[in-house]
């Protein structure tokens, strides 16, 4: 990502076009705007299909000394930062080779950070600022710095925006962070300037690949940023008062040009139009969307999933359904190289044991089940914590990956037959979910071992189960392609006795 980064910088537009890919989507939801009154945190991690992701639990430490180092775990770059004296207990997702860069995350008190959104600054703002991209911080360091010390969203929020000013950014993101009260998105403007916002509870926020954020009111308690985000502005001709009218962080820091009209827009478009059908919006005016929107409809979970699994299905954009086209110039939210999409569900009402979901789907979005793992799990299976960049038998990555990589093989064909039997465990876990979180909350009254015990055991159970099926899902359709291949090739004599 960091070596992405700097050729950015460097090289021409054309060949950035191409370089664009290590990308994500991002969508957040009020509590006002879902239908439930939960908050939902939503994000595709898009960089490489053979990026194995594990699934680790760091147990709380006390009385720690010394630093956090990216280079000790053999990551992006040299950043380091000083341990919390004691780290609270927290999970992470992350990368098979050095486990940072955790994508998704709770700690045990409640807070949760996705982590990030691949966003870009404007050559004129890195020219004036560059990114720190030896020792500042990265993807790889945001989640294991701000989970393990972070008591709410808006402490993860200044924790962050304060390594920024201080350290640096090492590149531009995007990050999200979630606990019982609200919802926060931080986005990098250049090195060391950043802007937070926090999301009003009757809309969402989604994004793709670029600078969302616009207005800032440095006396409004629900934004957040760099000490001097707008004098520094002001003194590199980023912003210019008398020409450019109100201060507007996405025009003066972030990047907006012909790459973002195909690669960027037509996501957020897309998303837009989803939930707010009587908008009308011209595709080539991006800058002009608004930030935030209140849903003409109340969203569901299942709504936010089916916008990580969305290609522009029924168009003449969908790059899967009509044959494989890569050179589609409107990139879908669901890319195949999409190594996990996950979607955090936070109900404050309820315990954090089962208040606390987050749905993770392994691999590419559009072909994978989404699976609730509860902030009560107490241990993930061995093969949770195995595979690599090379195929295997065991990985639950794999499993996954595998089935994905078959069914691409014949898309139209054998697609339909993944996703129908994917949303028919979804929708059954889904009914389960509702009778065993109403029986946690009755046997918790009592016995709240026992009553851990229980969603510990159901967790587990239906990983087994989403495994078991992805499993057979696999010889299904191998069975499928051994038999279209044979009818191919099948060379039969006349008689067709041998």
């Amino acid at each position: 990502m960091l070596t992405f980064k700097k050729c950015l910088i460097a090289l021409s537009i054309n060949l950035a076009v191409v370089s664009s890919g290590f990308a994500c989507t991002t969508l957040l939801v009020g509590n006002e705007a879902s239908a439930d009154g939960s908050m939902l945190v939503a994000r595709s991690a898009d960089s490489d299909a053979l990026k194995a992701q594990h699934f680790v639990i760091h147990p709380a430490k006390q009385n720690q000394t010394g630093v956090y180092s990216t280079k000790a775990h053999n990551g992006a770059n040299d950043f380091t930062w000083p341990l919390p004296k004691n780290s609270l207990r927290y999970t992470t997702v992350p990368n098979w080779k050095t486990q940072l860069h955790g994508a998704t995350g709770f700690n045990e008190l409640g807070v949760g950070v996705s982590g990030t959104e691949s966003i870009f600054a404007s050559p004129k703002a890195l020219a004036a600022d560059p990114y720190v991209e030896d020792k500042g911080i990265t993807e790889d360091d945001i989640p294991d710095i701000l989970l393990s010390q972070s008591k709410t969203a808006r402490d993860a929020v200044a924790l962050l925006g304060h390594i920024v000013e201080t350290v640096g950014a090492g590149e531009g993101f995007g990050v999200a962070v979630v606990d019982d009260n609200e919802i926060w998105y931080l986005e990098t403007g250049s090195g060391h300037q950043w802007m937070a916002q926090r999301l009003p509870n009757n809309q969402y926020f989604a994004t793709g690949n670029q600078g969302r954020l616009q207005d800032y009111d440095p006396k409004n308690p629900d934004m957040m940023a760099s000490k001097n985000l707008i004098q520094f502005a002001t003194e590199k001709g980023l912003y210019e008062p008398a020409k450019d009218g109100k201060f507007n962080f996405s025009k003066a820091y972030t990047r907006d040009d012909e790459r973002d009209r195909t690669y960027n827009d037509p996501r957020v478009w897309t998303i837009q139009k989803t939930f707010n059908p009587s908008a009308n919006q011209d595709m080539a005016k991006g800058r002009e969307f608004p930030v935030f929107m209140k849903p003409e409809k109340k969203m569901t979970l299942d709504d936010v999933k089916a916008v990580l699994r969305s290609h522009y299905e029924g168009t003449s954009h969908d790059p899967y359904t009509n044959g494989l086209n890569g050179k589609e110039p409107w990139r879908p939210v669901s890319v195949f190289r999409t190594y996990e999409a996950h979607v955090m569900q936070v109900r404050p009402w309820l315990p954090k044991e089962i208040g606390e979901t987050t749905y993770i789907g392994l691999g590419m979005a559009d072909l994978t089940a989404f699976v609730p793992y509860y902030s009560g799990l107490k241990a993930y299976p061995a093969n949770y914590t195995m595979g690599t960049d090379k195929a295997d038998d065991q990985s639950i990555y794999w499993k996954y990956r595998k089935l994905q990589t078959l069914t691409m093989t014949d898309y139209p064909k054998l697609a339909p037959i993944v996703k129908k039997a994917y949303k028919a465990w979804e929708d059954k876990v889904a009914k389960e979910q509702k009778e065993v979180e109403a029986e946690y909350l009755k046997m918790a009254k009592t016995n709240k071992p026992a009553a851990d015990k229980m969603l510990n055991d159901f967790n587990l159970r239906i990983m087994a189960d989403a495994e078991k099926l992805t499993e057979d899902l696999t010889n299904q359709l191998f069975t499928i392609r051994t038999k279209d291949i044979q009818s191919d090739i099948f060379f039969a004599n006349a008689a067709k006795k041998d």
